[in-house]
């Protein structure tokens, strides 16, 4: 059976003046299905480069991301285009929506780039809103809601192709911990609805127990701490 995700022998690193920061080395890691996994670790050790390199917003050094049996950067870039926007989902801490914008405004905004009619994603838009529990801010403009609520719309955006997988990158490490708490459920709640993978970077250890796996990033490596 071909696996979901797996990455094989993945390397990156950075230039710094002179100096070359080794992040990411001889990394491995694979999902087999719809997998919950939380990826932990000190700020600054590469969570947000290993996402950034699986979301196709970089370039390895060397190494593979294969993605259902095909490395993906093998891909041209209107074919990395479409993973991207077709089978990858993502959420940041910073959530970057347009306040300007609605809810509902921001949420279609990949289906439309997808190329499907501004009816159809705003009936997915729509019930993706209510499923998450802002049926009543659907017309809102975002700058006027919570943090909490901007993060649910986040979400609804990065479902709203129906992913493979969604990155989320710290989601909740600008929420009040009992607002955290609450995201981190509803992504199980999601998981389990959606059978849809994550992979979750989070500082949070407690937290990140309600993921199936909690992987350790240290030394541009992962180290399994929990299954």
């Amino acid at each position: 059976m071909t696996a979901l995700l797996k990455i094989e022998e993945l390397s990156k690193s950075f230039q710094s003046g002179e100096t070359k920061l080794q992040v990411l080395k001889n990394l491995n890691l694979e999902l087999e299905g719809p997998e919950m996994i939380a990826v932990v670790g000190a700020s600054g050790v590469g969570k947000t480069t290993l996402l950034n390199l699986i979301g196709a917003l970089d370039k390895p050094d060397s190494g593979k991301i294969i993605f259902e049996g095909i490395d993906i950067f093998s891909f041209s870039r209107k074919e990395l285009s479409k993973y991207r926007n077709t089978n990858i989902g993502f959420i940041f801490q910073f959530h970057y929506l347009l306040p300007e914008f609605t809810a509902l405004e921001n949420a279609i905004f990949p289906a439309l780039i997808k190329g499907e009619s501004k009816a159809e994603a705003s009936r997915k838009a729509f019930n993706l809103l209510e499923e998450l529990n802002l049926k009543d801010k659907w017309f809102h403009k975002v700058g006027d809601l919570s943090g909490g609520e901007q993060q649910r719309i986040a979400v609804a955006r990065a479902l709203i192709n129906n992913p493979r997988i969604i990155l989320a990158d710290e989601p909740t490490g600008n929420l009040d911990e009992k607002t955290a708490e609450s995201m981190f459920e509803l992504f199980v709640k999601i998981h389990s609805a959606h059978k849809v993978g994550f992979i979750i970077a989070s500082h949070n250890q407690k937290l990140a127990k309600m993921c199936g796996s909690i992987l350790l990033m240290h030394n541009g490596t992962l180290e399994k701490l929990t299954e």
